[in-house]
């Protein structure tokens, strides 16, 4: 987080997929720094509830002074407004997660320039609905709301789909090469091929394929061009440390 310009004090909420040491071990740092910058606002926490007893030791090492709210979670369904959780399959409870933008309007210059708004009172269009006699509607279009989803440590399942269905964009882990498939299934991950098959059946935007196992070292091209194979039209992108990956543009604006 340092390296990447980002402050411990920008986050509101951490959100864990599973008890496994590579995806929880970090959070005492995370935290202790937090409590060391004197964050004041609540910060929320969402994990699988079998791992309460793994969380419980990570945070109390870590928060003193800092307003943590623990949230576990054990079925699907919505854990906070916009975001869901799926379960995932995994050698221990595991769990995706799903962020949904509300949905809104862009607005259409040419439709304001029509209308003769201008300035300040395009501000309160937005702000009331509508300003003498024109309403929001009439100079805008709708605008969806964007889908993310991550998908992290599972073997192929419906809880994966479901995260992935439609998203603008996919995090999702590509642990194992194709060629190293029964490895894949012994320990529940995704192979680059699958990962690209989730994207490619969920009409997903785009893909960005991370987790990578050390035994590939730092080239993981040949596991980008397996899921690119089989990602349909998703855009695939192999993530290294410290890259900033753009949001897609919205694909629809109706």
């Amino acid at each position: 987080m340092i390296h990447a310009g980002v402050s411990a004090t920008q986050i509101t909420r951490i959100c864990l997929t599973h008890v496994h040491g590579d995806h929880c071990y970090g959070l005492p740092g995370v935290l202790s720094r937090m409590a060391l910058d004197g964050v004041a606002h609540q910060v929320h926490l969402h994990y699988p509830a079998t791992g309460e007893e793994m969380i419980r030791a990570l945070v109390a090492i870590a928060t003193p002074g800092i307003d943590l709210r623990l949230h576990p979670h054990g079925a699907a369904g919505a854990v906070a407004t916009g975001l869901e959780v799926r379960a995932l399959n995994h050698r221990i409870e595991t769990y995706g997660y799903r962020l949904t933008e509300p949905e809104g309007r862009s607005l259409v210059p040419e439709r304001l320039e029509t209308a003769g708004i201008f300035g300040p009172d395009v501000g309160r269009l937005q702000r009331d609905g509508s300003f003498d006699g024109v309403r929001l509607e009439d100079v805008s279009v709708h605008r969806p709301g964007q889908g993310f989803a991550f998908v992290m440590d599972t073997a192929p399942c419906a809880g994966a789909e479901e995260l992935a269905d439609g998203v603008d964009l996919l995090v999702a882990e590509s642990t194992f090469s194709d060629d190293d498939a029964d490895l894949a299934r012994e320990y529940r991950h995704l192979t680059a091929g699958q990962a690209g098959e989730l994207a490619g059946s969920a009409a997903v935007g785009t893909l960005v394929l991370t987790h990578f196992s050390s035994r590939y070292g730092d080239d993981v091209a040949a596991l980008a061009g397996q899921a690119r194979s089989r990602a349909g039209d998703a855009v695939v992108v192999a993530a290294k440390d410290l890259d900033r990956i753009a949001f897609p543009k919205r694909r629809h604006l109706t």
